[in-house]
């Protein structure tokens, strides 16, 4: 349920969504415009951040926990999966 207009959670929701929808853009921006692997993984990873960013301001604007859960787990997802690219790029330096 997103609350009503004069509500001011309601224009928590309108500006924290508005500043995240912008930071998506300009990560995307930088997917496709990336120099190199790592700049494009790096805008990927940031992309799912705020993703997640925006998942979180759902729920403390309709005041539900059980949605917290999801953003929690791919919160760690999306660690280990930079976690693991760095070790692959590493790698990859050395031999």
């Amino acid at each position: 349920m997103i609350p009503a207009q004069g509500d001011p959670t309601h224009w928590l929701f309108l500006i924290s969504g508005a500043v995240l929808g912008l930071g998506i853009l300009a990560s995307f921006w930088r997917l496709v415009r990336g120099p190199s692997l790592a700049d494009r993984v790096v805008a990927l990873d940031l992309i799912g951040y705020l993703i997640i960013g925006l998942m979180v301001v759902l729920s403390i604007v309709t005041n539900r926990e059980t949605f917290l859960f999801v953003p929690v787990v791919a919160a760690l997802i999306l660690f280990l999966g930079t976690a693991a690219f760095a070790i692959y790029l590493e790698r990859r330096r050395q031999g």
